[in-house]
């Protein structure tokens, strides 16, 4: 059993059971937690929470989340509970600033009624906004430009405030980067209708299910021309914030936090890598950038790794990319295709 947990502690997870929240209800569950999760299974998935007791809820729902928190004892949130997808926000701010902002708004304060000491929260590198330079730090300026970044920074700064006024309560925000791949043993792993992540879509372009991938921008300086970023193995990421809990509960500090590797690909080397992965050469369409989209975008981590350790394992683009297409291949045998 790990240090950092006994059998006896209950931690509330929004959202345990999406596709980031329900890798950190493994990592809970096997650490010796016992995760209660509310999710209203607008996104997740419930046979993926594979720990502790499940409830179907919002968490907007400040009865609900009260009669958990008393009833189990609870003292530590993590919030994973959101909207993501940034082309939507632009579409249907409402929704986010709904789900993103009032609907943590709604949590915090029920957890501050209910003396919650650690809160950790799922926050996104989209508070960036187009960076003046990368590796980006966690004092770089914050500028989103689109409605997820600046709801996601809402609550980061509600966060903020709140630990500032309330004595006893502490968060963590992680700031994510590019999230892929899949639990390495197969059990859990990304299942949305709708999937907007590059690695995701061209995984499922080499299925069959696309009849072509579309690559936005092939003129940014960079040395193929298409677009850089940091890819971060969700197992990585999961341990994350398991490190972020026993931060909290050791030392009681406040932190923003990247979580990346620092090192970036370009969207043509995902491609080749998707490609010789699994052995599909795939029509790919290339085509003008998407506004607002920055030539680069990779992770400064030296915070995070300095302050709790963290040490990532799986740094590794064809890792990734198998664990992804192992976890594809696993939905389309499930689908019986």
């Amino acid at each position: 059993m790990s240090d950092i947990g006994n059998l006896k502690e209950f931690v509330l997870v929004t959202g345990g059971a999406g596709y980031i929240g329900s890798h950190v209800v493994r990592d809970l569950g096997e650490a010796g937690f016992v995760p209660v999760v509310v999710d209203n299974l607008s996104t997740g998935n419930r046979e993926y929470v594979l720990f502790g007791e499940f409830f179907e809820g919002d968490i907007h729902d400040s009865d609900l989340v009260t009669e958990l928190i008393c009833k189990y004892n609870i003292k530590s949130v993590l919030h994973f509970a959101a909207s993501i997808v940034v082309e939507e926000s632009v579409q249907d701010p409402l929704k986010y600033y709904r789900n993103n902002s009032f609907n943590s708004y709604k949590l915090i304060k029920t957890c501050i009624a209910n003396k919650i000491q650690n809160f950790v929260f799922s926050s996104t590198a989209a508070v960036y906004g187009i960076p003046e330079k990368s590796p980006i730090s966690e004092e770089a300026a914050l500028r989103p430009i689109n409605p997820y970044g600046k709801s996601k920074l809402f609550t980061e700064m509600l966060l903020a405030d709140v630990a500032c006024a309330c004595e006893g309560f502490n968060y963590v925000a992680l700031r994510y980067f590019n999230v892929a791949g899949a639990d390495r043993n197969g059990r859990i792993g990304q299942k949305y209708q709708k999937p907007t992540h590059l690695i995701t879509r061209a995984l499922k372009t080499a299925m069959g299910e696309y009849d072509k991938l579309s690559v936005f921008g092939t003129d940014y300086d960079t040395p193929d021309g298409t677009a850089i970023r940091d890819y971060i193995h969700i197992d990585d990421l999961s341990a994350a914030h398991l490190l972020a809990l026993r931060y909290l509960k050791e030392r009681r500090k406040n932190g923003i936090f990247n979580c990346g590797y620092g090192t970036g690909y370009s969207v043509a080397q995902v491609v080749d890598t998707v490609k010789k992965v699994t052995g599909s050469d795939f029509p790919v369409l290339y085509t003008d950038r998407r506004p607002g989209d920055p030539p680069a975008l990779t992770a400064d981590s030296s915070l995070i790794r300095r302050e709790m350790g963290w040490q990532p394992r799986f740094d590794d683009l064809d890792l990734i990319i198998r664990n992804a297409w192992e976890w594809e291949n696993k939905l389309k045998r499930e689908k019986g295709t």
